[in-house]
């Protein structure tokens, strides 16, 4: 029932002349579905006051509560088309009064790990584009037939939000950049195997994809405490998105999947000096999937001491950075990060070995990311200690990935596998540190147990990545016309 909500609010809004794409579909959905969602919990918060004998004043004042704009309802439990907004006058309140209520709980709130705070930071990032008044009641209509009150409403709902942000990939305007394929992060996370107690860090966060599926594994097969839940739910999972429509989606994304107030901050991380970071900012884990192919301006590069333009290689210097001592990490690169003869990329890689064990890398079939041509690597790796070894696994389909079939848990489950005792094989080998050039510190992923062979790459992988470089040229171009 829930996806055909879902199916016939899309048709919706495909009708209305604000919404353009599959990403405005989404955004729009996402900030009705949180006020329902929210409506939902005000009932269940109430209604365990009431066992208790205690009190429970509500969040949202009586006017702006969802019973009353958005489903007033009758003696029989159905809406009031007496009293319901619609047309000009439902627009007129939605933009004129209920946004900017919302607005105002940041301002208002305690502090920034609230739902109160949450509920002020997402109304201030994002506006109402459904034209029509017509349009919105019917999408609210539809939106009241979901229901949040039980684990397994929740559950569903975050498989089918999950299947809209994927959707996303394929709408254009860098809609894949918010998707990491979610068997590649379960494979990422049984890997690092966080423990309850770890604070969890993504510094470039998009759809929450990995805080969710840690979340997901950390209360898996357990009978929590109400202790070990609080933790999990105010102090494990943190972390930051500089564009405004995938903070908006980390954040359902999470709160659907049971995390009531994500500690997820609207920021450009690598705005952040690394100088400035102290210990008390510092993670146990890192699992990540920095965007890779940006290019960062000037000032952003003087944060760091490796300067380069490469966003995925300021990433890695700040997830470096940011980790504990015996801090973990998972992150996913394009793999030309270990071969790449740059000054700053091979200032990296040293820096990489030197401060952290590099245990482990994952090589990854092109394809693994539906729509990018580009090849990427995983990247294990603890702090602390130097690389003496690193354990290489090359994952060899007998397929090509593509939207129509995509990577799966089982592709993977030979590497999790292999990889828990570091065990050579056809697809996997063994590198000494002290037997690389100690000069350009060349990781490149070359499976000695493979013979020399000339693969020819599809044709729709060459010409995806002449794309991705005519667009990195065009980039630079661009910098260097600024700078005259």
């Amino acid at each position: 029932m829930f996806e055909q909500t879902f199916k016939n609010i899309d048709d919706i809004l495909h009708k209305d002349a604000g919404c353009g794409s599959e990403l405005d579909y989404v955004e729009q959905t996402s900030w009705i579905l949180f006020l329902k969602y929210l409506d939902d919990l005000e009932k269940d918060r109430a209604t365990a006051a009431e066992l208790t004998g205690k009190s429970y004043s509500t969040i949202i004042d009586p006017d702006h509560q969802w019973t009353t704009w958005a489903m007033p309802k009758d003696s029989d439990g159905k809406l009031d088309h007496h009293n319901a907004l619609t047309g000009d006058d439902l627009t007129d309140f939605v933009n004129n009064k209920l946004f900017p209520y919302l607005k105002k709980f940041k301002l208002s709130a305690v502090s920034a790990d609230t739902i109160e705070y949450k509920i002020g930071e997402i109304f201030s990032e994002l506006k109402n584009r459904i034209q029509s008044g017509y349009n919105l009641r019917e999408v609210i209509n539809r939106i009241d037939e979901l229901r949040f009150r039980t684990y397994a409403e929740k559950h569903e709902m975050s498989h089918l939000y999950e299947d809209k942000i994927k959707n996303m990939g394929n709408a254009g305007r860098n809609g894949g950049e918010y998707y990491t394929p979610r068997p590649l992060i379960t494979t990422i996370v049984k890997v690092v195997d966080p423990k309850i107690g770890d604070k969890i860090y993504d510094g470039a966060v998009g759809s929450a994809g990995f805080l969710c599926e840690a979340f997901d594994y950390l209360k898996s097969g357990k009978e929590l405490s109400t202790q070990e839940w609080e933790i999990l739910q105010k102090r494990t999972f943190y972390g930051k998105e500089k564009k405004s429509l995938a903070y908006i989606i980390g954040i359902m994304n999470m709160i659907l999947h049971g995390v009531e107030a994500p500690n997820i901050i609207h920021t450009n991380t690598l705005a952040e000096n690394l100088a400035d970071i102290q210990e008390k900012d510092r993670y146990n884990v890192v699992l990540a999937n920095p965007p890779f192919g940006g290019k960062e301006r000037a000032e952003v590069q003087q944060n760091f001491p490796i300067k380069t333009g490469e966003t995925a290689s300021l990433f890695l210097q700040h997830f470096i950075k940011i980790l504990k001592a015996g801090g973990k990490a998972g992150v996913v690169i394009k793999n030309t990060f270990l071969s790449n003869s740059d000054n700053a990329t091979v200032a990296i890689r040293k820096t990489l070995l030197e401060n952290c064990n590099l245990h482990t890398v994952l090589d990854l079939p092109g394809g693994t990311f539906t729509g990018a041509g580009v090849k990427t690597v995983v990247l294990f790796f603890e702090k602390g200690k130097p690389t003496r070894k690193v354990w290489f696994y090359q994952l060899n389909l007998d397929r090509n990935l593509g939207k129509t079939n995509p990577l799966n848990e089982n592709d993977l489950s030979e590497f999790v596998e292999l990889q828990k005792t570091f065990t050579d094989s056809e697809n996997s080998w063994t590198l000494d540190i002290k037997d690389i050039d100690q000069i350009t510190f060349d990781l490149s992923v070359k499976n000695p147990n493979k013979k020399d062979e000339v693969t020819l790459r599809p044709p729709q992988v060459i010409l995806e990545e002449m794309k991705s470089l005519d667009e990195e040229s065009s980039q630079i171009l661009n910098s260097i016309k600024a700078l005259i």
